[in-house]
C-alpha cells in the first residue's frame, strides 16, 4: 500500500503539460485540497509516505555503498592478498607489469644518480669513491624493485576485489528491486522538485565539470589513476582518444535529457538554464 502511494506522489512529476498552464492548474489543486475537510488526513499520509519513502532510500543507499566496500577491503586483505603474494613471490623476477611501470621505475632510478653526482660535485655532499656510488645506486635500485614489485601485486588484488565488489553490487540491484524503486523515485522528486534556479545551476556545474572546456586534464588524471590501480599500461593514445570521445557522449546525453525530460517537466527551467548559460 505504501509502495502504491510513493508511485502517486510521484507521478506528477513526469505528468505531461496540458492545455492549462501547470502554474494556474497547480493553484486550483490547491485550493481544492484546501477546501477538501479530508486534507489534514491526507496531508498526514502524504508526510508518513514521504519519510517512509526517505528513510528506506537512506538506508538502501548506504547498504548499496558500505556492503561493496567492505566486501572490497575484506576479499583483497584476506582472500586474495595471500593467493596474490603466495603466486608472485614465487617468481623472484617477476617486477613489472606493463611498460609504463618500467619507465617511471628508471627515471627515478636516474633521477637519484643524478643528485647524488650534483651533490657531490656542488659539494653538499663529501666526495666519495665511484664503487661507493654504485652501492648507493644499487641499494636504491633494490628499494625501487620493491616497491613496484609490490605495486604489481596490489594492482592483481585490486582486479579481483573490484570484479568481486562489482558483481555484489549488481547481486544487490537485482534482488532489491522494489528498494531500488523507492530509491529512484526519491531521487527524482529531489531532482524534480528543485528550483528553476537550481536546476539550473546543478545543469551548468555538472556540464563544465564533466563536458566543459577545462574538464580534458580531470578526465586524464582520473584515466592515469584508474589504469594504475588496474596495472594497465599508461597508454598516452589511449588516454587522448578517451578524452576526446567520452565527454562528448556525456554532452549528448545532457542534451537529450534536458529535450527529452526536463524541458516537458520543466520548461521554466530549461528557459533558466539557457539564459545562466549565455
Amino acid at each position: 500500500m505504501k509502495y502504491w502511494n510513493l508511485k502517486k506522489i510521484n507521478q506528477s512529476a513526469f505528468d505531461k503539460t496540458g492545455i492549462i498552464p501547470r502554474s494556474i492548474s497547480k493553484l486550483f489543486e490547491k485550493f481544492k485540497r484546501e477546501l477538501d475537510p479530508n486534507a489534514e488526513i491526507e496531508a498526514l499520509e502524504e508526510f508518513k509516505v514521504s519519510r517512509y519513502q526517505t528513510v528506506a532510500s537512506v538506508k538502501y543507499l548506504l547498504f548499496l555503498f558500505i556492503i561493496p566496500i567492505l566486501v572490497n577491503h575484506l576479499s583483497k586483505n584476506f582472500i586474495f592478498g595471500p593467493c596474490v603474494n603466495y603466486f608472485w613471490n614465487r617468481n623472484e623476477h617477476s617486477i613489472f607489469l606493463n611498460e609504463s611501470q618500467e619507465e617511471r621505475a628508471f627515471a627515478e632510478l636516474q633521477r637519484y644518480e643524478e643528485k647524488i653526482h650534483f651533490d657531490a660535485l656542488i659539494g653538499k655532499t663529501q666526495k666519495s669513491s665511484s664503487l661507493i656510488i654504485n652501492q648507493e645506486i644499487k641499494q636504491k635500485a633494490l628499494e625501487i624493485a620493491s616497491k613496484y614489485a609490490e605495486e604489481s601485486s596490489s594492482a592483481m588484488k585490486n582486479i579481483l576485489a573490484d570484479f568481486l565488489s562489482i558483481a555484489i553490487f549488481i547481486i544487490l540491484l537485482i534482488i532489491n528491486k522494489r528498494q531500488f524503486s523507492i530509491l529512484r523515485s526519491f531521487i527524482n522528486q529531489i531532482i524534480y522538485g528543485l528550483s528553476d534556479t537550481a536546476k539550473a545551476f546543478l545543469i551548468i556545474l555538472l556540464t563544465d565539470m564533466f563536458v566543459g572546456f577545462h574538464s580534458p586534464h580531470g578526465w586524464e588524471i582520473i584515466i592515469e589513476v584508474i589504469l594504475r590501480h588496474c596495472g594497465l599500461p599508461e597508454s598516452r593514445d589511449f588516454i587522448f582518444v578517451f578524452i576526446s570521445t567520452f565527454p562528448v557522449i556525456l554532452d549528448t546525453i545532457f542534451k537529450y535529457w534536458i529535450f527529452r525530460y526536463l524541458n516537458r517537466i520543466s520548461p521554466s527551467a530549461v528557459a533558466t538554464y539557457h539564459n545562466m548559460n549565455e
